[in-house]
C-alpha cells in the first residue's frame, strides 16, 4: 500500500533560486524560454553569469520599447474594464508592436489564463521598467492617473493598496506584515478627504519605506 504519511522534504534553496529565475526571465524576455531556462541553470551550475542582459536586448531589438506612455495607451484602450479576455489583450499589444517575448512572460509570471485582471497585468509590466517597487508603483501611478490638469499623477488609495499588496506578493521578499504597516500608515497619516494618493507620498515621505 502506498506511503500518505511520509512528509515531501523542500530543498530549503529552492524557493530563492526560482525567485531569481522569474526575476531574471522577466528582464531578459526570452524568445524561447525553455532554451533560456536550460542555459540559465547550465550557466549557473558552471559558476557563470546567467545570461541575462543580452538576451534582453535581443528580444528587443525588433519590436517597440516598452515605455510608461505606450501603457497608458494601452490602458485607455483597455477602457476601464477590470477585466480582459488574453486574445484581445494580445491583439492590443500587437498594434502598439510591443515584444512578444515581454507579452508572454508577464502572462507567464501573473499565472494567467483567459481571462486577465488587467491591473495585475499592468502592474507586471510596469515591473519590467520600474525595478524596485517603488518605482514600479510610480509608473503605475502614472499609467492610471486621469489628471488633466497638469496637477501631479494620483489614484485612489484603494487601488494603491491592491497593487501595492499583489506586487509585494509576486516579488516575495516583502513580508505581509510590512505592507500591512506601510499602508495602514499611508492611509492613517497622509491620505485626505478626497481618498487619493500622489507619487510623492511615497516617494518623498521618509516614513514610507515599500521595500
Amino acid at each position: 500500500m502506498p506511503q500518505t504519511d511520509k512528509q515531501i522534504c523542500i530543498p530549503p534553496e529552492l524557493p530563492e533560486l526560482l525567485k531569481q529565475f522569474t526575476k531574471a526571465a522577466i528582464r531578459t524576455q526570452p524568445q524561447d524560454l525553455v532554451q533560456w531556462a536550460a542555459d540559465y541553470f547550465g550557466s549557473m551550475s558552471r559558476g557563470e553569469i546567467p545570461p541575462v542582459r543580452e538576451q534582453s536586448e535581443r528580444a528587443l531589438s525588433n519590436c517597440a520599447e516598452l515605455t510608461p506612455e505606450l501603457l497608458k495607451i494601452l490602458h485607455s484602450r483597455v477602457g476601464g474594464r477590470l477585466i480582459i479576455h488574453v486574445n484581445e489583450l494580445a491583439q492590443m499589444w500587437k498594434v502598439l508592436s510591443l515584444p512578444t517575448d515581454l507579452f508572454n512572460s508577464v502572462m507567464n509570471v501573473g499565472r494567467f489564463t483567459e481571462e486577465i485582471e488587467w491591473l495585475k497585468f499592468l502592474a507586471l509590466a510596469c515591473s519590467s521598467l520600474g525595478v524596485t517597487i517603488s518605482k514600479t508603483l510610480k509608473i503605475v501611478c502614472e499609467v492610471l492617473s486621469s489628471d488633466h490638469d497638469g496637477g501631479p499623477p494620483r489614484i485612489p488609495f484603494s487601488t494603491f493598496q491592491f497593487l501595492y499588496t499583489y506586487i509585494a506578493e509576486v516579488d516575495g521578499e516583502i513580508s505581509a506584515s510590512h505592507v500591512s504597516r506601510m499602508l495602514t500608515y499611508i492611509e492613517q497619516e497622509i491620505i485626505g478627504p478626497d481618498g487619493l494618493i500622489k507619487v510623492s507620498d511615497f516617494t518623498q515621505n521618509p516614513r514610507v519605506r515599500l521595500e
